[in-house]
């Protein structure tokens, strides 16, 4: 699976329950995530989509590993089910 399927499979699960997605770059900064999540119930979340077999570069893993210092809500998703059950847990 490609990672551009659970990219697309991503935006039509969160418009689905009425949410937002949008692509974001930081500019200046590496390891930053891909998309940012509008969910209905008023929280953002930081979202790195990768393909089953991908991998996180090690500013990736620093960029996650701050966000969980901070208390951000920050996820990777790495297959359509993983995000399914993503959604499942909002």
């Amino acid at each position: 699976m490609l990672e551009s399927e659970i990219e697309n499979h991503f935006v039509w699960s969160v418009e689905l329950i009425g949410g937002r997605v949008d692509k974001i770059k930081f500019i200046g900064k590496r390891g930053c995530p891909d998309r940012v999540a509008f969910l209905p119930n008023g929280t953002m979340w930081l979202v790195e989509l990768k393909a089953p077999k991908g991998r996180l570069s090690a500013l990736q893993k620093q960029f996650a590993a701050d966000m969980a210092r901070l208390n951000q809500r920050y996820v990777n998703l790495w297959s359509k089910a993983m995000v399914d059950e993503w959604i499942k847990g909002l």
